[in-house]
């Protein structure tokens, strides 16, 4: 790890490192128990290298607009901070990845648990605002995302270059952001201006970024064909053939539940009640309900669901259950959305890139003798 990456991620705590070259860390769910996630509890996310931003790339710093529209735009940071409204979004953000490690058989990709996950205020400027002052003309149908971080083995190669829908770009809830939590973007979180693209997974919330390709056609940077972030039209069975014509971009988050309170470490009495909380979460579509089991989802009870405190925010739930006389001690939190999707009791439906598992997390405690 060079000494820019260690300094990067010096004031993380208690994270776990996924294995590779990248910098990749998970939070547990343990220390996920908080509104907004601390900065020093907030996952890692890389495909590549870290760019080296110091004072020196930065005085020379620009973010481009161009492609399908009708005056290019270049802009430094300060001039964006000055020129167009800055707002705040709550939203959670979660890597596509999250909970691959549940999937069996096995799947490509970083095996990540529960705790790809995070929610926070994310500041900056929208999107739109920017897309309109350059004019975009009625042929634009996407727009690509560009970053100076590269391929650790390849330094001429992209990391990512990914992108939005059209549609999805011009969404006031979509931001050129340059702060999080009340404090400027780290390094490792994206410095000096990423997106933040609420209800996408975090794969469309490029960081670094220096231009915004406004496109004709569906982008096609770096990790955006083949069966990269992208999800089967149809069942798809471990061994069988697949065609990756089939596959269609992900745009929307599964709704999902995480209990981060107990912890799976930790005791309970043989009799009494049990004190559970968590948060619940979903993509475009809200959360309305969370269901909560002591016995593993032989019974279940309706958690109490706070009020939301934003569109896309994450929202808390608690519940006192008994504590089930006999047997196995094991707690699960099970989602439904506004349109009745529920969370899977076992695994999502399988998929050979291992994205988007919202299946039910579980956490079994022992007994106190």
């Amino acid at each position: 790890m060079s000494s820019l990456s260690t300094q990067a991620i010096a004031y993380k705590q208690g994270l776990r490192s996924i294995p590779g070259r990248e910098i990749n860390l998970e939070t547990p769910p343990a220390l996920l128990d908080a509104p907004l996630t601390p900065l020093s509890r907030f996952f890692v996310r890389n495909n590549g290298g870290m760019p080296a931003l110091d004072e020196r790339a930065m005085a020379n710093w620009t973010l481009t607009i161009d492609g399908e529209v009708e005056r290019q735009v270049t802009i430094g940071l300060d001039e964006l901070k000055s020129s167009f409204e800055i707002v705040d979004v709550e939203s959670v953000l979660e890597c596509a990845g999250n909970g691959r490690a549940g999937f069996s058989p096995a799947t490509d990709g970083l095996p990540w648990g529960p705790g790809a996950v995070g929610c926070a205020i994310w500041r900056g400027v929208r999107l739109m605002d920017v897309l309109r002052q350059a004019g975009v003309t009625a042929q634009a149908v996407y727009v690509g995302f560009e970053s100076p971080d590269c391929c650790l083995d390849d330094s001429t190669r992209p990391a990512l270059s990914r992108g939005l829908p059209i549609a999805k770009a011009l969404s006031p809830e979509t931001l050129l952001a340059f702060a999080m939590n009340g404090e400027p973007l780290a390094l490792v979180h994206g410095f000096p201006l990423r997106i933040v693209a609420p209800g996408f997974p975090g794969s469309a919330w490029q960081k670094w970024l220096h231009r915004v390709w406004v496109r004709a056609c569906v982008h096609d940077g770096e990790k955006m064909t083949g069966l990269n972030y992208r999800l089967p039209t149809h069942s798809v069975s471990p061994g069988t053939p697949y065609d990756a014509d089939d596959f269609e971009v992900i745009t929307d988050l599964r709704v999902k539940s995480l209990i981060t309170s107990p912890a799976k470490e930790d005791e309970v009495i043989g009799s009494g009640e049990i004190a559970v909380a968590g948060y619940a979460w979903s993509g475009h579509v809200p959360v309305v309900q969370v269901g909560v089991s002591a016995d593993g989802g032989q019974s279940w009870q309706d958690a109490h669901l706070a009020a939301p405190s934003s569109r896309f925010g994450w929202r808390r739930f608690e519940a006192r259950l008994p504590c089930p006389p006999q047997g196995e001690i094991e707690l699960v939190s099970r989602a439904m959305d506004e349109a009745g999707n529920r969370q899977p009791l076992g695994q999502a439906p399988w998929n050979p890139r291992g994205y988007l598992n919202n299946g039910v997390y579980r956490v079994p405690l022992r007994r106190r003798r």
